[in-house]
């Protein structure tokens, strides 16, 4: 592994992304005004918006990352640029890691302004503190990433990479506990919640903004999600090999 080579990589991806609007718009200003949109939607019922609009500033760049590594990788993939990459002195670490310092980057700035808005703005409150919210959407946002580089692999087109959104990502969305508590749902349902990484995301955001004390679940939650990403760029890496037809 190379220091160099790493930061080299991430400021290559920062720059083809600095080259494209709406890819920034997507990241930046989607977000913050979705969770406006919900503010007006929720009007009048502040308790409904809290219970709901506080987790997802922790949530949106997890699903926005996901979304965005997934097409830049395929892009990669299928332009040949991966490709030629793998035939530099370059380790997949280098590769990965350089992606994951730009789109760490990236979910900084992203958590920075949905936190801003949500908090600073819309009246949403957070009893442990703003930084603990940004802290795990970053954290978040990188498992997005991670999973979002794994699934590209299985993609032929943008188009297939876009489609994985209704079937990786929605499912997770309703099974988390957002809308309905997971006691609640069919056991069945419940079972399965346990297996997907955004229940553990969904949970520490959710104790991150409960006046309860946080307690050493966040912690699982945590090493949960950490894992999970470690565990999926390992998996992206066994991909590296594939060559584009």
């Amino acid at each position: 592994m190379s220091p160099r080579i790493t930061l080299a990589t991430g400021g290559r991806v920062l720059r083809q992304i600095r080259h494209d609007p709406r890819t920034i718009a997507l990241l930046l200003a989607v977000p913050a005004l979705l969770l406006t949109l919900m503010r007006f939607v929720f009007d009048g019922q502040e308790q409904v918006f809290q219970s709901i609009g506080a987790p997802l500033c922790g949530l949106f760049p997890f699903i926005v990352m996901f979304l965005v590594s997934s097409i830049t990788m395929l892009r990669e993939r299928t332009t040949g640029t991966l490709e030629r990459l793998m035939t530099l002195p370059m380790s997949k670490l280098d590769l990965l890691l350089g992606y994951g310092l730009a789109f760490g980057a990236l979910a900084a700035a992203q958590a920075i302004v949905v936190c801003l808005v949500g908090f600073g703005l819309l009246g949403l409150v957070a009893p442990h503190g703003v930084l603990l919210v940004g802290a795990l959407a970053i954290l978040n946002a990188l498992l997005g990433m991670a999973l979002g580089l794994l699934l590209s692999a299985f993609a032929r087109t943008e188009f297939q990479a876009v489609q994985f959104m209704p079937a990786f990502i929605f499912p997770q969305l309703l099974l988390c506990g957002l809308f309905v508590a997971r006691a609640d749902m069919a056991p069945l349902l419940e079972a399965v919640s346990w297996l997907l990484p955004f229940t553990y995301a969904y949970d520490a955001l959710e104790r991150a903004v409960s006046p309860a004390a946080l307690g050493a679940a966040i912690l699982v939650d945590v090493l949960v999600v950490i894992g999970t990403t470690i565990g999926a760029l390992a998996l992206g890496a066994l991909t590296l090999k594939r060559r584009t037809p």
